[in-house]
């Protein structure tokens, strides 16, 4: 992450390799609720790519387990292995299913904190698939009025339907059918190739911006000895 991201991805062409599904969630315990929502979504996404013939791999980002890492990248923009490690999975990612708590009626801190120490450039056009959970049905608007707009800055494609789930709606008959309309929406832009496409030949018609809300667009040298001095040598 200390290098700008050119769009190119270093795996294999998108035909002749499995999918990369990358599940992030900032759910906080243990079990987590935010973490089933996300998982139950994952799993119907592979089932429903298995039917059309497409293998999914899934790789799971829990932000609970680097959020030192994440409060660090923060303050210090010092980016360590895991959090590297975690850039790397969505670099690579075909699709990604992003999961929150809703915390005072806003999505989590460790959530946007995580997708702010990213490079602007890294998901530009991978497919996304929001998910929120929350207390009461009263903050179900919070992945349209928070969470479309940062992933709308970050220049991902989000799928038409969310997933939100308060307590009532694990029951409820119309639950799997919404998480089977948001799977099925995911697996099918990731079968269209748009992100292909989109790092392919159009890559080059994008502003590109290398930074975060840290201040790496300010031009400060990382590696410099004043900076290396304020990470404690990190």
């Amino acid at each position: 992450m200390n290098t700008p991201f050119d769009g190119r991805n270093p795996a294999a062409p998108a035909a002749a390799r499995p999918r990369s599904l990358a599940v992030v969630s900032a759910g906080t315990s243990d079990p987590s609720t935010t973490t089933m929502l996300a998982n139950r979504a994952a799993t119907r996404a592979t089932a429903i790519a298995a039917e059309r013939g497409i293998t999914i791999q899934t790789r799971v980002i829990d932000l609970r387990s680097i959020a030192e890492d994440i409060t660090s990248a923060l303050v210090t923009q010092h980016i360590s292995p895991a959090l590297q490690e975690a850039s790397d999975v969505l670099r690579d990612a075909d699709a990604i299913i992003a999961s929150t708590p809703v915390y005072k009626a806003g999505a989590s801190g460790l959530f946007t904190a995580f997708f702010q120490v990213l490079d602007n450039d890294l998901l530009i056009g991978t497919p996304v698939a929001l998910a929120a959970t929350a207390g009461s049905d009263r903050h179900a608007l919070v992945i349209d009025d928070q969470l479309r707009g940062l992933f709308a800055y970050l220049r991902t494609i989000t799928v038409p339907t969310s997933l939100f789930a308060s307590p009532d709606d694990w029951n409820s008959s119309g639950f799997g059918k919404r998480v089977d309309r948001t799977a099925t929406e995911l697996v099918a832009l990731v079968d269209g190739g748009f992100r292909e496409a989109v790092r392919g030949d159009a890559w080059g018609n994008y502003q590109h911006s290398y930074g975060s809300a840290g201040g790496t667009e300010l031009g400060i040298d990382l590696d410099s000895d004043l900076m290396r001095l304020a990470t404690v040598g990190r």
